[in-house]
């Protein structure tokens, strides 16, 4: 890998996205990410991916302008980006973009292709691709129009607007804003929770999601499939036992409820060694 950086550490894989001068999404990095997300598809040990950008001012650019240009081997990279896109949001792990730069073109496709996305104030978003004669490539007027609705991901297209990060969260592009000073330790937390649980439980999560947000009764049914699924099965009973034993359903839950996992954790770790 020579765009990108990997460490792996309790199932936290942090990826940091290096592509001098401006991180633009050249075809060797597309290639890259690629390899880089598809090795992770029977990888039960990793379990969150955070991106991140080596760059200080830019998160992550746009596509290449160079393979625009409508000849044979510049449509094949532009659909192995498209391809890349779609790599991201297959994941079975669940995937963090840390945006604290530019984000237009591609890489706001990029951050709106992970499952969660945080911007600090330093963070741009943007698609202005109509201004070089071309729609979205990577689903950004899609995600848009099912983030924003019509109108207004309409405007934000046909404008190229610039959202700053506090706009990006109440436009539902990102996840949320968090200043650049915390964001480090709000992304670490929200990551070490989640590497806590199986790749199933993301996986779950995520299909019931995806299933719900294309037809809420498909969503609805696969949700109380896994749940009857999840009820018989003896790693859930051991759970509640433990959860009752440390002050399930008393008086503990008003002021101690994460308190109550805690040494529910703690209790199943010792049995396990």
């Amino acid at each position: 890998m020579n765009k990108l950086s990997i460490s792996n550490n309790n199932g936290i894989a942090v990826v940091t996205l290096n592509n001098p001068p401006a991180n633009v999404i050249t075809i060797d990095l597309i290639n890259e990410i690629n390899s880089f997300v598809l090795s992770l598809k029977d990888d039960r040990d990793t379990k969150v991916v955070v991106f991140k950008s080596a760059n200080d001012n830019i998160f992550l650019a746009h596509l290449d302008v160079t393979v625009i240009n409508g000849t044979p081997g510049g449509q094949a990279a532009c659909v192995e980006f498209s391809h890349m896109i779609a790599n991201i949001k297959e994941m079975h792990q669940a995937s963090i973009a840390i945006v604290d730069g530019v984000a237009r073109g591609g890489g706001n496709e990029f951050a709106m292709s992970c499952d969660l996305a945080y911007g600090t104030e330093n963070a741009v978003f943007a698609q202005p691709e109509i201004f070089v004669n071309i729609p979205t490539g990577g689903q950004g007027a899609v995600q848009f129009a099912r983030r924003m609705g019509k109108n207004k991901a309409l405007q934000a297209l046909l404008v190229g607007t610039d959202f700053n990060a506090q706009q990006a969260e109440a436009l539902n592009i990102i996840t949320q804003f968090v200043p650049k000073a915390e964001i480090e330790n709000y992304v670490n937390s929200v990551a070490n929770i989640i590497s806590r649980l199986e790749v199933r439980d993301i996986m779950m999560c995520k299909e019931i999601i995806h299933a719900a947000v294309q037809d809420e009764r498909a969503g609805a049914e696969l949700e109380l499939r896994n749940f009857l699924i999840r009820a018989k099965e003896e790693k859930t009973q051991i759970i509640i036992r433990s959860f009752m034993k440390h002050g399930g359903q008393t008086e503990r839950e008003a002021t101690d409820f994460q308190g109550i996992f805690k040494d529910v954790g703690a209790e199943l770790s010792k049995e396990s060694e």
